[in-house]
């Protein structure tokens, strides 16, 4: 359908179809959230268009904001004069030097005239500006379309080359300068890499030039632009093209980012498999490419490099400038970056970054731009510009998890065990400061061993430790216990950032593993064994062959770098978060755990920094985690943050939640912690279930608590004969647990709906087993047959019992205040936590406009209005509370919502959507009842029509 301009308002949204009215109110919104510089919290449910919604309304801000821009500028242009500094919106003075140019305070007592003519020089020096940069923009805009190359990329580059050779220089240096009275043993071919060089503290750097790094005038200024988030490389991919869709498709420039793991064309980098691998590797290939410029340059070349640490041949300055222009020049998703890689023989990974400064919407996973080091890494500018979460719900759990780190027993001897190797080999060429930073490394590593109770010389595997059990302790008084508090670990943790000493112990074990005594030798073999089997997502490549380097093999994680993380951790303030001592019995299963609290830590240099910020989502219910815990404590003044929540575009007939209390035997449903594993309770939810597959068309999902909890149900069916009934009327699967069979399954779920539309059977379709949490509960899609009724058993509440939810929720309930009437902020936590996790499942359903299907919760706690309120405002409005089972059942079945064809408004089927079937029961079946239901079953209604015989879409998962 073409283009279509809609006004809202005074504001244009140009829409590639006649959009929604809930559409047109979400874009106007986000149009006013962004335009005044606040939080917005928006939620649509899957199916409204929610993407083409933030693309059309952002965008359409962006051109809007852009256009206000150039005419600014005209108007100083024209008149050489104008307001210097726009107090309401900063954004439209365009870069730091137009704030630097606002009125300075005069001396007092200076005469008019010369205040007058000191402004007036300021503001031809403002104006003049303001053509230099204009002419700039448009030059490279021009460029872009040439697939020109820019000078401050290549200056960027040369200032990279300097600093890695400055750094061998020194290292150099150090080894011909040595004392001659302890002659260090000649080093062999390529180890220089690996000593030190001299460390120098940022402060030192500063006293030593006197003088601040002044901006580089030839880097090129970042323009307004928006950054758009999401959970997957897939769910962004799925919203690039829509963007192309749109009708800013042709226009906007958009680059997409991602991890080197996505994004390396390199084969032989890629093969290693595993993300730290393939890191390292990148890193190691940069720094011999820079070493063998340097050697080239020498006259005297001490040694040659070895061939298998060749440079990497697709990072190639002028390849990834011409891979940039061609990416903002058209919309490109992953793949297609990958190809034109390929293609030109350009590294996309780095050639992507190279193109942000320009671009205008920046596609990336939420995990890159959330964590500080990894933004600053890519070149990310947060300073005044938009950032849209997409995806968000779980926006909080995301941020604890990645500031949260672990370290095992074997992880802490391994790393003081290389460290130890190392300064034996090379502590004769180290400077004293190296080795002071060296010895407070190795003092740390052997305290946290000691704090779990173990030994730093003995084994980990065979050292058995005499206390076991979780012990939780504040920031503070973990360090006091280790005795580590006089250690200024900010320093320690900068000195590992720059020195790259983990980089180093990486390449050393790997090389000179032989020069480990007898009795070491088979206590590391057990710490690279045990911290294998901790690294599941590494993967063993094939041996090379005898004539390649030892570097082609691939290498564990290094275990120094993880620590690395837990030390950063333990700068966090005292009340932010907690370390959890785990003794295990054993040292090396024994851990060191640090908890984040607090996330909105991290997320306030976002929100200060930004223009705006957007979280949205299908599901952002309950709303009030976002408002308290993650805006409100990162500093968020109230009247900043603005919520915006719509239904849904389907008729209300289209969906049926259903609370059941009592079962078939008027068994009260309440699936405790306690009740559960009863013999009725699984009796009644099995039997509850074989009736409703005997009714509803298609597919049938239902979710149980946990892993647990469904292979103790399924085993009792089983042993029961409730399994054999239930393949009776659906074929059964059940979600797997490994990652990779999950495509299979949903396959193989999809192809038996398929075939059982088809053909005229007593199988109906396939049931589902899931569960809450898991691989089927978020990111797929169950639209039309494939979703027909989803089925919650339970509540699934989190481990009340987990010290880490404890400590969480006694935070919540010293931070937040606690409302009056309402429970605490503590047990608040723990409801909420549950009901996001049921509105993540029972959302799989219900995917488009003409979809429906039922939702059944088993459970009569959802009946309480605390619960109801926490569900998305559409559901909620339909929802039917049955306090027994017969009612329930009658009204999945009944004519009015099972028994009508729907179609388009222009009298064409939807291409999606299969007539609505009635179904009746097989002859001689009846409903499945139990022992304390008397009378006669209910009755199905006439088979008249049949299941669409189409080949259903294949199914949309998360990878």
């Amino acid at each position: 359908m073409a283009n279509e301009t809609q006004k809202v308002g005074t504001i244009h949204f140009p829409f590639p179809f006649t959009p929604y009215s809930i559409q047109e109110d979400f874009m106007a919104e986000l149009y006013r959230v962004l335009e005044a510089g606040k939080i917005g919290i928006f939620e649509s449910p899957t199916g409204t268009g929610k993407s083409l919604s933030l693309i059309c309304g952002a965008l359409s801000w962006l051109r809007d904001f852009e256009q206000k821009k150039r005419e600014e500028e005209a108007r100083l242009l024209e008149t050489g004069t104008g307001p210097l500094h726009d107090e309401k919106d900063e954004s439209l003075c365009l870069s730091s030097s137009c704030k630097g140019a606002a009125a300075t305070p005069r001396p007092a007592g200076e005469p008019a005239w010369v205040t007058q003519f000191v402004q007036k020089k300021e503001e031809r020096d403002l104006v003049d500006r303001l053509k230099a940069r204009r002419k700039q923009r448009e030059e490279r805009l021009q460029q872009l379309q040439h697939r020109a190359q820019f000078k401050y990329a290549a200056k960027r580059l040369r200032q990279e080359e300097e600093e890695t050779e400055n750094l061998l220089r020194l290292s150099r240096e150090m080894l011909e300068t040595g004392p001659g009275a302890e002659r260090p043993e000649q080093l062999e071919s390529g180890e220089e890499e690996l000593v030190l060089a001299e460390y120098e503290s940022d402060e030192e750097k500063k006293a030593a030039s006197g003088v601040d790094e002044d901006e580089d005038d030839l880097e090129e200024e970042h323009v307004t632009k928006i950054y758009y988030c999401s959970r997957t490389h897939s769910q962004l991919a799925q919203f690039v093209h829509e963007v192309k869709k749109s009708p800013f498709g042709k226009d906007v420039r958009l680059v997409s980012l991602g991890s080197r793991q996505n994004l390396c064309v390199n084969e032989d980098v890629k093969s290693l498999g595993s993300v730290q691998l393939i890191n390292d590797r990148c890193v190691d290939m940069q720094r011999s490419r820079h070493e063998k410029k340097k050697g080239a340059e020498e006259e005297k070349p001490k040694r040659r490099r070895q061939e298998k640490q060749a440079a990497c041949p697709f990072y190639n300055h002028e390849q990834m400038g011409l891979l940039r222009d061609e990416a903002l020049a058209e919309v490109k998703d992953i793949e297609q970056l990958l190809a034109l890689g390929k293609e030109a023989r350009a590294c996309p990974y780095y050639g992507s970054r190279l193109a942000i400064p320009a671009a205008q919407l920046v596609v990336l996973p939420y995990q890159m731009l959330l964590h500080a080091a990894t933004r600053q890494a890519a070149g990310i500018r947060l300073q005044a510009q938009v950032v849209i979460i997409d995806e968000a719900h779980n926006l909080i759990d995301t941020i604890t998890g990645m500031h949260s780190v672990e370290v095992s027993g074997s992880q802490l001897c391994q790393a003081h065990s290389q460290l130890l190797q190392y300064m034996e080999r090379y502590g004769k060429r180290l400077k004293a400061k190296n080795l002071m930073y060296l010895k407070q490394i190795l003092y740390l590593l052997e305290k946290f061993v000691a704090v779990l109770g173990g030994n730093i010389k003995q084994n980990p595997n065979t050292q058995s430790l005499s206390q076991t059990g979780t012990e939780l302790k504040t920031i503070n008084d973990f360090l006091f216990q280790s005795q580590i508090d006089n250690i200024n670990l900010f320093k320690v943790q900068r000195y590992c950032e720059k020195s790259m000493i983990s980089r180093k112990l990486f390449g050393f074990t790997e090389r000179y593993g032989a020069v480990l005594s007898s009795r070491e030798q088979p206590r590391l073999a057990g710490f690279q064994q045990f911290l294998q089997s901790l690294q599941p997502r590494t993967t063993e490549a094939p041996a090379a062959p005898a004539d390649e380097s030892q570097a082609s093999a691939p290498r564990p994680a290094s275990p120094l770098m993880h620590i690395e993380g837990f030390l950063a951790a333990l700068t966090t303030a005292n009340q932010d978060g907690r370390v959890i001592l785990s003794r295990q019995g054993s040292l090396s299963q024994s851990t060191l755990k640090f908890l984040l609290l607090n996330p909105a830590v991290h997320f306030a240099q976002v929100v200060k920094e930004c223009r705006a910020v957007v979280i949205a989502g299908g599901t952002m219910q309950p709303v009030s985690d976002f408002r308290q815990q993650l805006l409100a404590c990162a500093g968020v003044e109230a009247e900043r943050m603005v919520e915006f929540s719509c239904g849904h575009v389907i008729p209300p007939d289209n969906i049926l939640p259903l609370v059941i209390c009592s079962g078939i035997s008027n068994q009260p449903l309440e699936f405790t912690f306690q009740k559960r594993e009863l013999p009725q309770m699984m009796d009644e939810a099995g039997r509850i279930l074989c009736n409703l597959c005997s009714v509803v068309p298609g597919g049938v999902v239902c979710f149980f608590p946990s892993y647990e909890y469904l292979r103790q149900v399924h085993a009792h069916w089983e042993k029961g004969g409730l399994l054999g009934r239930l393949a009776a009327r659906k074929k059964i699967f059940q979600e797997p647990k490994s990652a990779h069979q999950v495509e299979q399954v949903l396959l193989a779920y999809s192809r038996c709906i398929q075939a059982c539309g088809q053909e005229r059977g007593r199988v109906t379709g396939a049931l589902l087993l899931s569960v809450v949490g898991g691989k089927m509960s978020e990111g797929i899609n169950f639209s039309d047959n494939l979703g027909r009724c989803v089925v919650m058993v339970g509540m699934p509440f989190p481990n009340i019992r987990s010290p880490e939810l404890q400590e969480k929720m006694a935070y919540l309930d010293q931070t937040l205040p606690r409302a009056p009437g309402q429970a605490p902020p503590g047990k608040n936590l723990v409801e909420n936590l549950c009901m996001k996790a049921v509105n993540q499942s029972i959302g799989r359903a219900i995917r488009h406009q003409k979809d429906f299907a039922s939702i059944v919760l088993l459970d009569q706690r959802y009946a309480r209005p605390p619960v109801l309120a926490k569900l998305p405002a559409w559901i909620r409005a339909r929802v039917e509370v049955k306090a027994t089972f017969g009612p329930a059942i009658a009204a999945v079945q009944k004519p009015s919502f099972t028994g009508r064809s729907r179609h388009l408004p222009d009298g064409q089927p939807h291409h999606r959507l299969a007539p609505r079937p009635s179904f009746a029961l097989p002859a001689g079946d009846s409903i499945c009842r139990g022992p304390g239901l008397q009378g006669s079953c209910y009755k199905g209604e006439t088979r008249e029509e049949s299941v669409e015989s189409r080949a259903l879409p294949a199914p949309r998962h998360r990878h």
